[in-house]
């Protein structure tokens, strides 16, 4: 069973409108041609794993927010740890160790965002799957309703947490989807 989406008629999965009557491809045919002409230019820009900036910035996955044009970084300055919320779940918590222990970040940028899809969810959703597949998750959906709060307590959970080395420099922010601009969030209010 293929997952992957047909492309719209008229998409060219190999090289843009020239083979625009090639539409039996996949939105992964496409992905992978798009790699191979990236390869073909591509040089090793001799770059280590350890982020130039020593920051990590998680972030919602939402295809709306392009992190590294908005931040203004390149490749090489930082780490991104993307999920559905930009939570701070245990999985968050691993890479950031990893990240913080292994890798050398000192900081950590939190960034949730405006008219999330996690704001119309609730856990409901884990018993909704539970009852199609017939079983439940293991994790928590982490929705919720107020993002500011929901920033404070990802916030919470990274300053808290027993396997980091470095909570001190740990701020977060809502993007705003309709201007772009990031908003901090008090960790106090």
């Amino acid at each position: 069973m293929s997952t992957s989406t047909p492309l719209p008629t008229g998409s060219d999965p190999t090289n843009g409108p020239a083979a625009a009557s090639q539409d039996s491809g996949t939105v992964t045919d496409r992905l992978v041609a798009a790699n191979r002409r990236y390869a073909a230019k591509f040089s090793d820009p001799g770059m280590d794993a350890r982020p130039v900036l020593h920051v990590a910035v998680v972030a919602c996955m939402d295809a709306r927010l392009d992190l590294h044009a908005a931040l203004g970084l390149e490749l090489g300055d930082c780490h991104t740890i993307r999920n559905a919320g930009g939570v701070v779940t245990d999985d968050t918590i691993r890479s950031l160790t990893i990240s913080q222990r292994a890798l050398g970040t000192r900081s950590v940028i939190l960034i949730h965002h405006t008219g999330c899809g996690l704001e119309s969810l609730t856990e409901d959703f884990r018993h909704e799957l539970e009852d199609e597949v017939g079983q439940r998750p293991s994790w928590a959906v982490e929705a919720f309703r107020d993002v500011d709060q929901d920033v404070r307590q990802s916030m919470q959970r990274v300053r808290t947490s027993p396997f980091l080395l470095h909570a001190d420099d740990v701020r977060g922010f809502v993007f705003d989807v309709t201007t772009g601009l990031l908003r901090e969030i008090d960790p106090a209010a």
